[in-house]
């Protein structure tokens, strides 16, 4: 059977294939201290549930509509002028199967081939291979810890050719955990205008900061750059709702058609109760995300201690998402060989850098109970010590 030429140029992901062998591990009986999966270790809130087995015992179970139940359509609609001072309405938004659908789509309905998307490194697995599948260039900018792996207004001004059609800005981020500043955000929109240029937003982890660290939409800065943006976000992780598979896409009226005509084609609506699910999480109480946040918190403290107490390893603090991305370039091993050994021989899971464009960094992910935690860190530190005194 021969396939299209598309499979080849795509890689797998890696994130996904560590978690599965540390599954696998766990399986067999191997006590696996797991840093590598992005998912909140906490269970959906209790109303959200609640809210979609309601609709569940309702019938909500049919066809709905490709673009996602009007009232939730009209609810992050309302979220999103509430939350982040962006103008939009209902029709600006459609409802995806994940954020990563919310992206997909986008890249599907923008990208042609010769198109070139500016993606800083490090950045999320899957940003340059959905450009690829969809026949545009990613065009990945490197970024370093002098300025918190974060792009610069400067960089992204020399990056942009005739061909640039996007740029992919995500904070706070994952794999970095680093969040732009106000002063960071402006500068970057107005090199956006200039260049007159689309930016694709990704606020998955909005609702998780730290210290004082403050999310500006882009968008929100003026509507020359408002008209310019599209915002990806979802559910999944201020919610603790991965499964449940609910994101949305906003951005202009026939954008939005255009995505929304291209699902009614590959998965039809999002999964009806769920999105009841959705509206519950938008519309109730925000404690439970509240609760979530502060135990992060304090996990992250805790990590971001140890880390930085183990010679051979650094780390810069991060002010959002539940990621920590040390450097490992004093080990003298590069990101694959070091998390595969420290999974083989130490039973530690982490992602290795090389997933998100970054050789010496590993990425470590607090989402997990601080038991999890102190255990994982005695042993990454024992396995550290003797990789570097070797």
């Amino acid at each position: 059977m021969k396939l299209a030429n598309r499979v080849d140029q795509v890689k797998p992901s890696v994130t996904l294939a560590i978690s599965a062998k540390a599954k696998a591990m766990k399986a067999e009986g191997i006590d696996v201290c797991s840093f590598s999966a992005g998912e909140p270790d906490f269970d959906t809130p209790a109303h959200i549930k609640a809210a979609a087995q309601k609709a569940l015992d309702e019938g909500k179970t049919k066809y709905g509509p490709a673009a996602g139940e009007p009232k939730l359509r009209e609810v992050i609609a309302h979220k999103l002028k509430r939350d982040l001072n962006l103008d939009y309405k209902s029709e600006n938004v459609i409802v995806t199967n994940g954020g990563k659908h919310s992206l997909f789509n986008l890249m599907m309905a923008l990208i042609e081939p010769g198109d070139e998307v500016i993606i800083p490194a490090p950045y999320w697995v899957s940003y340059p291979e959905m450009v690829t599948i969809a026949g545009g260039t990613p065009v990945i900018v490197t970024t370093d810890a002098s300025t918190g792996y974060k792009i610069t207004a400067e960089q992204l001004r020399q990056s942009i050719t005739p061909k640039t059609k996007l740029f992919v800005l995500n904070s706070p981020s994952n794999p970095t955990g680093m969040v732009y500043s106000p002063g960071e955000i402006e500068a970057l929109a107005k090199v956006i205008v200039e260049a007159d240029i689309l930016v694709v937003s990704d606020e998955i982890y909005e609702k998780l900061l730290y210290d004082g660290a403050k999310h500006i939409s882009i968008g929100s800065l003026g509507t020359e750059i408002f008209s310019r943006t599209i915002i990806s976000n979802g559910f999944a992780k201020g919610y603790s709702m991965t499964g449940w598979r609910l994101g949305y896409l906003a951005g202009p009226v026939d954008l939005i058609k255009a995505t929304s005509n291209i699902q009614s084609h590959s998965t039809s609506n999002v999964c009806t109760f769920a999105q009841y699910g959705a509206i519950a999480a938008l519309e109730g109480s925000q404690d439970c995300v509240e609760e979530m946040r502060q135990a992060f918190a304090k996990r992250r403290e805790v990590m971001f201690a140890r880390i930085n107490s183990i010679p051979g390893l650094s780390c810069e603090k991060p002010d959002g998402a539940f990621y920590l991305f040390p450097s490992i370039s004093e080990t003298g091993l590069k990101s694959l060989e070091f998390c595969s050994k420290l999974l083989e021989e130490y039973q530690v899971a982490s992602i290795p850098g090389t997933a998100f464009g970054a050789d010496n960094n590993i990425r470590f992910s607090y989402a997990t109970d601080m038991t999890t935690i102190e255990k994982g860190m005695d042993r990454l530190e024992k396995f550290v010590r003797l990789a570097v005194s070797s």
